[in-house]
């Protein structure tokens, strides 16, 4: 039993330390940030067309059931994409097809890109809605705003030109720094949560599997707004979070060890970057990613406590000699 109980420990480890924040996924279109991107409208309305900011504001979402053809502009008011009533079409000599592929512009230019040439189109999809990174709604410098980072501001509005055949027209909104949570709050919060888990699950033994149920049942809530924001289901936090709520009817040591372990490394330290960013790729308030993630590790951190204190109970006293 003893060498069960070391076996767990080591492979929690394992599982929490690379699960920090340090590692957490900063480059990726849909990571937290401190801008808020918003779509405020269009400057000359299109029955069937709808705009609206996904993935944190990383990337705009144009829908077209209107049965027309709408044109997305690039950056020097070339053709760059073609929504059609049979799909959706980019322009291979635009150069935002090539600067829009990663959010910094990375991907190489070709010499053919041209915004002066005839467009070339490619069909890249037969839906028709697209989503795409666009440098005019986003803040692209490196160092923050030359401002009091204490306080939101605006810092402008924007326009990313459309075209309806001859007519031109934009998708409007806004840009705005918000200054980031109090991150040490959230942290507290969970140490204090998982300690609050492991005490009435030693007081009351059979709360731990609705103590379970609720930290599964907020991982599977923060998967929903995530899904809801354009960002897709993510399968490990669903799957902790599924693991958790068996709990309630099945919770044994070792299983109260194992589901807990998972549900705080990977529903959440995995995802505790949205302690440190005011805006979290999620539908909804903001303070409900943190929330979720936050409960995550507490409850996680407390059914494992809880289970690695029963395993050591069931270890059999040893035999004086």
């Amino acid at each position: 039993m003893r060498r069960l109980l070391s076996t767990i420990l080591a492979v929690a480890g394992a599982i929490l330390v690379p699960a920090t924040p340090a590692s957490a996924h900063a480059g990726d279109a849909t990571s937290v940030s401190d801008y808020r991107v918003t779509v405020t409208g269009l400057s000359a309305p299109v029955d069937g067309l709808t705009v609206r900011v996904v993935e944190g504001g990383a990337r705009l979402e144009l829908s077209n059931t209107s049965g027309r053809t709408i044109e997305v502009l690039g950056y020097s008011r070339e053709p760059y994409l073609e929504v059609r009533p049979d799909g959706t079409y980019e322009n291979v000599n635009s150069p935002a097809t090539y600067v829009n592929q990663t959010l910094g512009g990375e991907t190489p230019i070709p010499a053919t890109a041209d915004p002066t040439s005839p467009p070339v189109w490619r069909r890249v999809s037969g839906d028709t809605t697209v989503r795409w990174h666009d440098q005019r709604t986003r803040w692209m410098e490196a160092a923050p705003p030359a401002l009091a980072l204490d306080q939101p501001h605006r810092l402008r509005e924007w326009a990313v030109p459309l075209r309806d055949q001859v007519r031109t027209f934009d998708v409007q909104g806004t840009l705005d720094y918000e200054p980031p949570p109090a991150a040490w709050a959230w942290w507290l919060g969970s140490a204090l949560l998982g300690l609050t888990v492991a005490l009435l699950a030693r007081r009351w033994p059979r709360s731990a599997g609705t103590l379970a149920l609720i930290g599964g049942l907020t991982t599977w809530g923060y998967v929903v707004t995530t899904a809801l924001d354009g960002g897709g289901w993510a399968p490990v936090p669903i799957l902790a979070g599924l693991l958790a709520g068996a709990a309630v009817w099945r919770s044994p040591p070792f299983y109260l060890t194992l589901s807990g372990f998972i549900l705080a490394a990977f529903a959440g330290f995995g995802s505790a970057d949205v302690f440190f960013a005011s805006v979290v790729p999620s539908a909804g308030p903001g303070w409900f990613p943190r929330a979720a993630v936050a409960c995550a590790i507490g409850v996680g951190a407390g059914l494992a406590l809880t289970g690695v204190l029963r395993l050591r109970a069931a270890v059999p006293a040893p035999v004086p000699a």
